[in-house]
């Protein structure tokens, strides 16, 4: 299963920190940010990866 949100399609990303080197900003550390998935029971009783607002934004809908 892919590290993505099954409901909104929400992927990991790459950020860049900016490491400050000798008075200059070096864009070295690159590093990949991943959403925050969960298992969620749909109505239909599948099981799904779903991130934490998806979850969130459905109990409020119920």
């Amino acid at each position: 299963m892919a590290k993505s949100c099954a409901l909104c399609g929400k992927k990991s990303i790459t950020s860049v920190t900016l490491v400050k080197l000798r008075g200059k900003f070096n864009p070295t550390a690159k590093r990949r940010q991943y959403p925050n998935l969960q298992w969620l029971t749909l109505e239909n009783g599948k099981r799904v990866k779903a991130c934490a607002k998806c979850i969130k934004t459905k109990s409020k809908s119920r």
